[in-house]
């Protein structure tokens, strides 16, 4: 598969708030097919410059933007995963001191499901990083 087509899959099944993080695929592709086709003119050499300016510029807005979210998103999930298990201990504390049986595999069911949410998120994450960084 081609990497734009791969690309493309990943952008759509990930969040749709995550869509507009990631690479910016078809612009750096037009700018590597100008700089290639200024290449061989040796009588033109601003083009070939200019558009290999505006490349390594844009590349580089890329890799902040990447960055930048990742950031974010690796600050959200810390505060998400103390969250969880602060919610764990909380169950705990409250069952081993007089709860109910129902209450506490009621509760323990929510956690599960937000882990395991957690965890896809995680996985969401890594594609992210991984395509972003390919």
């Amino acid at each position: 598969m081609k990497f734009g087509k791969r690309l493309k899959q990943q952008i759509e099944e990930t969040f749709p708030t995550w869509r507009d993080q990631f690479l910016c695929y078809k612009e750096l592709k037009k700018l590597i097919k100008l700089i290639s086709s200024a290449l061989p003119i040796a009588a033109e050499p601003t083009k070939y410059g200019k558009a290999e300016a505006e490349f390594v510029y844009m590349l580089n807005n890329e890799i902040d933007k990447f960055n930048a979210f990742f950031m974010e998103q690796e600050e959200d999930f810390i505060i998400r995963h103390k969250e969880l298990q602060q919610r764990i201990k909380r169950v705990m504390d409250k069952w081993s001191s007089n709860g109910s049986r129902t209450e506490y595999n009621d509760e323990m069911a929510k956690i599960r499901k937000d882990v395991v949410d957690f965890h896809g998120e995680m996985v969401l994450l890594e594609n992210y990083s991984n395509i972003n960084f390919t």
